[in-house]
């Protein structure tokens, strides 16, 4: 049975110590948005030599590349959703998520999605291009594929285009949702390709996924989103007004199929997004618990803690339940990823509804617990209720995932 090491243990302290000490004391200017994320992100990396570690490790594959051995390092550089680096990427992730889901959402799209995408669909001189900036955080990444009419149907919705331009494109369009949008430096989009033809229905146009920079002509970041929960990650539209991209920002520089498929491509993220919902869960999931506990032994009630009221006890009992089958879940994603053991589509759509929905009800069960406290933002819970309701819609709303887990078991 999968446990946590003690490498991995010293590590969650060791994460846990600069959460105290480096994202705590500014959860407040975090939540209403006057403190962005990137900067904490940055200082986290330079704390425990995550930039010069990605660095290195792209340096390597790189090269690799180079001298036409690409695919010795292709399954080290799978993270298959768990944050890149095993079970220390799940541990970091949690213990972010449990102070601030929207710091590691932020930190997920840029390295997970945007690098991601371009480490495994771009060519040589693509990965030279964007990755050194994306890998280290020095740049932020965005990931660009939902629009106002699009949602869960997010490619036959789809109707941001390009048009060929002689060897080059155009790109029109709009993007909603996007996280890191409004600051991002580095953008990757997906568009339908528009050849005119009039026969071919538009929900079966070829998708293309295409890089862009910040600043481009044509392109508008928009201003940040106000929202419910997740407040620490920026989230905004994306503009495109004939947009002028080169060939060479079209992702494998390609339009037959292959590395250039962006369905294919969206595809493979999606189920990756949703398997890190897990870990981000297990970390709401983990905060709660520890301050109902800590809560349920300090409060008292007629002379008594309320620990001793069987009612709240049944309340912890559950907490500890859902704790125990997320974590199970979580290590069992982690063991397959380390053995090179895929996790289909219709499973990280079990292990994100499942997680999802644990992380949320018992965070309305810590809001309860806490009674009027509960429904105050000094003590935390309240946020992490706010936060926790995001996972169930973040990633494919809960009820995508239903159609995802049943085409699975139709399909056996």
């Amino acid at each position: 049975m999968y446990e946590w090491s003690d490498t991995d243990l010293m590590f969650r302290d060791a994460i846990r110590g600069f959460i105290d000490k480096e994202i705590r004391p500014h959860v407040d200017k975090l939540e209403t948005g006057e403190l962005p994320p990137f900067d904490i992100i940055r200082k986290l990396f330079a704390t425990f030599g995550l930039d010069e570690m990605a660095r290195e490790a792209l340096t390597k594959s790189l090269d690799r590349e180079r001298s036409g051995d690409a695919a010795a390092g292709a399954k080290e550089e799978k993270s298959g959703g768990l944050g890149g680096a095993g079970s220390m990427g799940v541990i970091m992730n949690a213990e972010l998520a449990g102070v601030s889901l929207g710091l590691v959402a932020s930190l997920g799209v840029s390295l997970g999605l945007a690098a991601g995408t371009i480490r495994s669909r771009g060519t040589l001189a693509q990965k030279e291009r964007w990755l050194p900036g994306l890998v280290t955080f020095e740049k932020v990444g965005a990931w660009a594929i939902t629009e106002p009419d699009s949602g869960s149907d997010a490619f036959g919705g789809m109707k941001s285009y390009v048009r060929r331009d002689g060897d080059d494109y155009i790109l029109n369009g709009q993007k909603t949702f996007i996280t890191n949008g409004p600051y991002a430096d580095v953008i990757v989009v997906y568009a339908k390709l528009d050849e005119g033809d009039s026969s071919v229905d538009r929900r079966d146009r070829k998708v293309l996924a295409f890089v862009l920079d910040a600043g481009m002509e044509g392109l508008t970041q928009g201003a940040p989103f106000k929202k419910m929960g997740m407040n620490s990650s920026p989230t905004g539209e994306l503009f495109f007004d004939n947009v002028h991209l080169t060939r060479d920002r079209l992702l494998g520089e390609t339009e037959d199929g292959g590395k250039s498929d962006g369905k294919s491509s969206a595809k493979e993220n999606f189920a990756a997004e949703r398997i890190g919902i897990a870990s981000l869960s297990l970390g709401i999931i983990n905060e709660c618990h520890r301050l109902c506990v800590d809560y349920a032994k300090s409060r008292k009630l007629w002379g008594k803690e309320i620990a001793q009221f069987q009612l709240v006890q049944l309340k912890l009992a559950e907490m500890e339940i859902a704790r125990i089958n997320v974590q199970n879940m979580v290590f069992n994603a982690i063991e397959r990823t380390a053995a090179g053991d895929r996790v289909s589509l219709a499973e990280a759509s079990a292990m994100k509804l499942y997680s999802s929905r644990a992380a949320t009800e018992v965070a309305m069960e810590a809001v309860q617990l806490f009674g009027g406290n509960g429904y105050m933002a000094e003590y935390r819970v309240e946020q992490l209720a706010r936060d926790a309701k995001s996972l169930m819609i973040y990633a494919g709303s809960n009820e995508i995932q239903v159609t995802h887990i049943a085409k699975g078991l139709l399909a056996m």
